[in-house]
């Protein structure tokens, strides 16, 4: 788990250095419609999304209450794989080295252990 975590928190503080470059130094509206002009551009971005809405499913099995799971998924399709990240490490750290409890969350994990 100590790999998973490391790689996490890379890809957290990745994606914090260049959100804050992308803000300060792109237009994010005039940017945009560069990257919709150009057909892989749009390959990317369906790419892109796809990933979102495959890994929010992850969160939302995850997630116990339907409104922070919702919070979630409205941060991953705003801002990525910083939330991605974010949300990978604090289950890395919440799950104790417990792979089942990292996968599935707790209350899933204690169902199957129970069962």
């Amino acid at each position: 788990m100590k790999t998973a975590k490391l790689v996490a928190l890379i890809g957290l503080i990745a994606m914090t250095a260049v959100l804050v470059y992308g803000f300060s130094a792109g237009d994010f509206f005039a940017d945009g419609g560069l990257i919709l002009q150009n057909p892989w551009g749009i390959v990317s971005l369906v790419d892109l999304y796809v990933g979102f809405a495959l890994f929010s499913l992850w969160i939302v099995y995850r997630e116990p209450n339907k409104g922070v799971a919702a919070l979630w998924v409205l941060l991953m399709m705003t801002l990525g794989f910083f939330t991605g990240s974010l949300y990978t490490l604090m289950a890395l750290y919440r799950c104790d080295g417990d792979p089942v409890v990292f996968f599935l969350g707790r209350q899933r994990a204690g169902k199957i252990r129970s069962s």
